[in-house]
């Protein structure tokens, strides 16, 4: 068996299935069910997860790694973002022995042919060995700028699900959720005020609610309208 490589990235604590909202009647229901009941035993040896950036891509290909850590399976996770410098022959080599891998930002190795071969090799290999790979990227398979064309009918050989970028009301309901999830109270004209002066991604709101939280637990104050005021200096 493989072991996980010795690499600088660090899972986010909060990245994970139970901090990620889903509507009862949202499609992405159907993808979180997947993602729980078939991941890491999976029967289709690639995901392909798709959004722009806040759209939850990167969010649930770290919540699999974390719900493959607690039933104690080595997985790898691999943001091209932060590794896309590094050789990648090196960095994929042997990973088909894990039985997870999570490739995100994948639109990154577009146009390389390095990455593209490498990431071909790994793809075909994983098939052989049973294990799963789960990619996202800010564009589907067939929009990829890729050299090679044999790549992009592997990264389409599974299921591909598009998240779509949350909009106004679901980030109010998201940003009350997560405020809930750390014990806080956030009441909806809070909410509401915060995402329309905050980013418009939800990694931004994240940052705010992390600043809130500390304000209000240093000075011992609610959330409030006014306190959010003070402590950005809207």
């Amino acid at each position: 068996m493989a072991v996980q490589l010795s690499l600088p990235i660090k899972l986010n604590d909060a990245a994970t299935f139970e901090n990620f909202l889903v509507p009862p009647a949202d499609s992405r229901q159907l993808l979180l069910t997947l993602l729980r009941d078939q991941w890491p035993l999976g029967r289709e040896p690639i995901l392909y997860l798709w959004g722009r950036y806040g759209s939850g891509v990167s969010h649930l290909l770290q919540a699999s790694c974390h719900a493959a850590h607690a039933r104690g399976l080595p997985v790898q996770y691999l943001p091209l973002s932060v590794l896309i410098d590094h050789p990648p022959a090196e960095l994929l080599d042997e990973l088909e022995q894990l039985p997870l891998v999570c490739l995100d930002d994948v639109q990154l190795a577009a146009g390389r042919r390095d990455w593209e071969e490498a990431l071909f090799g790994l793809l075909n290999r994983m098939r052989d060995t049973g294990s799963c790979l789960l990619v996202g990227g800010d564009a589907a398979p067939r929009e990829l700028p890729l050299v090679l064309p044999d790549l992009r009918s592997r990264l389409g050989w599974g299921p591909v699900f598009q998240l779509e970028t949350p909009g106004d009301t679901l980030r109010e309901q998201v940003v009350q959720f997560r405020a809930m999830r750390r014990g806080m109270t956030l009441d909806n004209g809070v909410a509401r005020f915060l995402v329309n002066r905050a980013g418009r991604d939800l990694h931004s709101l994240m940052d705010c609610l992390d600043r809130l939280e500390n304000r209000s637990l240093q000075d011992k104050r609610r959330l409030s309208i006014p306190f959010v005021k003070q402590v950005f200096g809207w």
